[in-house]
């Protein structure tokens, strides 16, 4: 049975203010694209009135066409090499202390992109600010040689979402790859640390707490010390139905069986994204 109306624990505030519409002017200014538009985060107008933003780099235009995402998908535009520079302005002109990069999927491209997410690495640590990077990464299709270019321009974190149980892969993440994920989330906390990676997993999409469970153990299993869970929303009613809404005292119960299960670091609640608050999810 599908879920249809949001419960009242999703009031969110809206974008107002200066410092909202200084995130958004200096964007523009750059012309950058940000995971907070795109994916219709809830969250866009809390992170824009505090002054952050996540960046979206390689366009906005994804190569795969996932079940819960709003990510537009199809033929994306070529990479321009200017946008790691551009970055790094927009950041120092954010002010910004701590900065999370994430992407499209570039399957058209022959390292997914790795090297444009090294580059945008390197360039943010030329900041005269002390700049502390986490980037999301797609997984690249496995390839090897592409996750290490990564990880040798040494982020200070690294997270790979899981997404989902690999149950519902076949609905969620057709073109993705359960195991392809953990084994990368694997070699990143092998050379990185298990503090510095981290994934993160939608509820509400069908899964049972049986499920979750496993994946919380394979994720351990894989090195990662810090985990994201959050409420799946359905983006527009061409993508999966929200099965059911997860109450704020069961994702206080999910957080504490993950912990359980060996994390260093949990974030559990309705409104919980990948990098909603990620400077404070270090400790």
């Amino acid at each position: 049975m599908r879920a249809e109306r949001l419960p009242s624990w999703f009031k969110v505030p809206l974008g107002s203010g200066e410092r909202y519409q200084s995130v958004r002017r200096v964007l523009a200014s750059q012309c950058l694209h940000t995971v907070c538009s795109s994916a219709k985060c809830p969250n866009t107008g809390e992170c824009w009135n505090s002054g952050t933003a996540t960046f979206m780099i390689m366009g906005d235009v994804c190569t795969r066409n996932c079940g819960f995402c709003a990510v537009k998908h199809g033929k994306p535009d070529t990479i321009d090499a200017t946008e790691p520079r551009r970055i790094r302005y927009a950041a120092e002109a954010l002010n910004l202390d701590y900065v999370v990069v994430t992407s499209v999927t570039r399957d058209d491209i022959d390292d997914g992109g790795a090297s444009i997410f090294a580059d945008v690495i390197n360039e943010l640590k030329k900041s005269s600010n002390s700049i502390k990077i986490e980037v999301l990464i797609p997984d690249f299709h496995g390839n090897q040689s592409a996750i290490q270019k990564v990880i040798n321009a040494q982020p200070d974190v690294l997270n790979h979402n899981i997404e989902t149980v690999p149950e519902l892969y076949p609905v969620a993440r057709s073109q993705a790859d359960y195991n392809r994920s953990l084994d990368l989330l694997k070699r990143a906390s092998d050379q990185l640390g298990r503090l510095c990676t981290k994934s993160g997993i939608m509820i509400g999409m069908g899964e049972t707490r049986r499920q979750l469970a496993r994946v919380f153990e394979d994720l351990v299993k894989a090195g990662t010390g810090r985990l994201t869970i959050g409420q799946y929303l359905q983006p527009t009613k061409n993508h999966l139905p929200v099965q059911r809404f997860v109450t704020p005292e069961e994702f206080d119960q999910i957080k504490k069986e993950a912990l359980a299960t060996g994390f260093d670091f949990v974030v559990s609640g309705p409104l919980v994204r990948s990098s909603y608050h990620a400077s404070k999810q270090t400790h």
